[in-house]
């Protein structure tokens, strides 16, 4: 078995269809994010998990010239996808990362990492309490903590966000959340909006077309640069997994009459 980042990445988003090929300083988005994933010592493997569905040809097809590792599987049923692929691959433990996170850090990732091999865990993320910005986002879990989420998870959020059954039970998973020194929550590096791709945009021109550069460099440009983090600003962290609950709710209030 060996450590294997899988990253999510599909064409059908919700709110910017398409943007995992988007283009960032010349390559498409995912490009970015497999790169700084692969400069992460604490993993083997870096592979993309994408839908069987059409339109993920392109994923796939890139996939395919790059030379990255692929998997395609549920374009809903994520959980599936997730599991399926880390048994293709081997993988465990398995890292989550997702394909609209341009500005993940290799070291944040191996920070993960450390906590997880070195403790007994289940599961390691540093977003269980966000101190980090939006768009580092890192979790790593257990085969068998995905096995047994996989097998016993019924919710439409605990189906599409493929570690949330795992999360929200530490009384039977043993969960661990990796804090920054500051909390810097607050900032939005993901790409959810259009403004925050303008914003990874103007990051990438300042600082180098390649992911060569890390959170210390972005937070050093923001300080020199202030104006750029109203950008993006007042948007709500985590928007779709909140879709997803009152998605749940409604479901259950239906089932109930």
């Amino acid at each position: 078995m060996r450590s294997v980042a899988i990253i999510q990445a599909r064409m059908g988003s919700t709110r910017r269809p398409g943007k995992v090929m988007a283009d960032l300083a010349g390559k498409p988005m995912l490009y970015h994010v497999i790169k700084r994933a692969q400069q992460a010592s604490s993993l083997d493997l870096v592979v993309v998990a994408t839908s069987d569905q059409p339109r993920d040809d392109v994923v796939a097809q890139y996939c395919a010239e790059t030379g990255t590792p692929c998997f395609r599987g549920s374009e809903e049923d994520c959980l599936d996808r997730y599991y399926k692929a880390a048994q293709k691959f081997e993988a465990d433990p398995i890292m989550r990362l997702t394909a609209d996170c341009p500005l993940l850090d290799p070291l944040v990732i191996d920070e993960v990492a450390r906590m997880f091999r070195d403790g007994e865990y289940d599961y390691v993320s540093n977003a269980l309490e966000p101190t980090y910005p939006d768009g580092l986002d890192t979790e790593i879990f257990s085969l068998k903590a995905l096995e047994t989420a996989w097998r016993e998870a019924r919710l439409k959020t605990e189906r599409e966000y493929a570690t949330v059954y795992i999360w929200k039970r530490p009384d039977i998973f043993r969960l661990f959340n990796v804090e920054n020194d500051e909390d810097l929550s607050h900032l939005r590096w993901t790409v959810d909006e259009p403004e925050d791709l303008v914003l990874v945009r103007r990051i990438y021109e300042y600082l180098g077309p390649e992911p060569s550069f890390g959170m210390t460099e972005i937070l050093a440009l923001l300080q020199e640069h202030p104006e750029l983090n109203q950008i993006n600003a007042g948007f709500a962290r985590n928007e779709g997994y909140q879709k997803s609950l009152t998605e749940d709710t409604q479901i259950k209030m239906e089932e109930n009459g």
